[in-house]
């Protein structure tokens, strides 16, 4: 999927007038199967852009182009249609608690499926080696019948990021993959998203705190601060003085650490988010 932004402007709606925009006049192009990472420091706009990415904020100015179509000008039908070749995996995944694992993940299938098979789905999981497979590529495969409220945050984490190896989508966005995870865990967890990603040709674009893991696995790397494109380089170009520069006043979270640690397997408890 090709993406265009030219001179974007994005808030969030309840944001006061007045407000600097979290993005400002931010203009990128990627194309079709790239993987690009968003590195940045906390504010920096980076969650935003996703959100505009996904059709789930409109731009107060400029022009955001999905595959030469701009999402805000189709009709409520072609939206919807549009939104289901996205996968968006947000930092914490709004599973249901009382959900099994199993059918957890099969619901990234759903924007492909009729309501009947939907509903059908959710009482009677239709394709559990597949839910299987997806979670086994994340090292949860044991976990399959698991209530998703018995999760530590870690996996619930891991839950949601399976669900992409499922999804009808051609574009992958993914906020934040790596917060509850280990280092062992999240260099797993990366490259089983870059690695499924490149085979199917998928476009991926993530968001990192870990600075060294998005200039290990993306060849593309975006940095953002305050909510403009500082720069938008190659993993190779992007030197420690253009990250002192990014990080300027923020080195903790250049050096790895959070103003606010997120401990692994320790994230807030999942919340229900309904079906659009």
């Amino acid at each position: 999927m090709n993406i265009e932004l030219d001179q974007v402007i994005a808030a969030h709606p309840a944001a006061r007038p007045g407000v600097t925009p979290a993005l400002r006049q931010i203009s990128l192009q990627i194309g079709a199967g790239e993987q690009v990472a968003i590195i940045g420091p906390s504010g920096a706009g980076k969650t935003t852009l996703l959100q505009v990415l996904c059709c789930g904020l409109p731009p107060r100015h400029g022009r955001f182009m999905l595959d030469g179509q701009s999402p805000w000008t189709l009709s409520r039908h072609a939206l919807q249609r549009l939104r289901g070749q996205l996968f968006l995996a947000p930092q914490v995944p709004p599973l249901p608690p009382r959900q099994r694992v199993v059918t957890a993940v099969l619901a990234a299938r759903l924007p492909a499926m009729g309501f009947w098979a939907s509903v059908r789905s959710l009482i009677y999981p239709a394709d559990i080696p597949a839910a299987f497979e997806a979670l086994d590529r994340f090292d949860l495969g044991e976990k399959l019948f698991e209530r998703v409220d018995r999760l530590s945050g870690g996996e619930r984490q891991r839950v949601g990021l399976a669900r992409a190896l499922l999804a009808p989508a051609r574009f992958w966005l993914v906020d934040e993959p790596l917060s509850a995870l280990d280092p062992s865990r999240s260099r797993q967890a990366i490259e089983t998203l870059t690695q499924e990603a490149q085979a199917r040709g998928v476009t991926l674009v993530a968001t990192l705190h870990q600075v060294d893991r998005a200039l290990a696995h993306f060849p593309r790397i975006i940095g953002l601060r305050d909510g403009q494109v500082a720069f938008d380089l190659p993993a190779a170009e992007v030197t420690r003085e253009r990250l002192a520069r990014l990080y300027d006043q923020y080195e903790h979270e250049l050096r790895g650490e959070m103003a606010a640690p997120i401990e692994p397997d320790a994230m807030p408890a999942p919340v229900v988010m309904h079906c659009r």
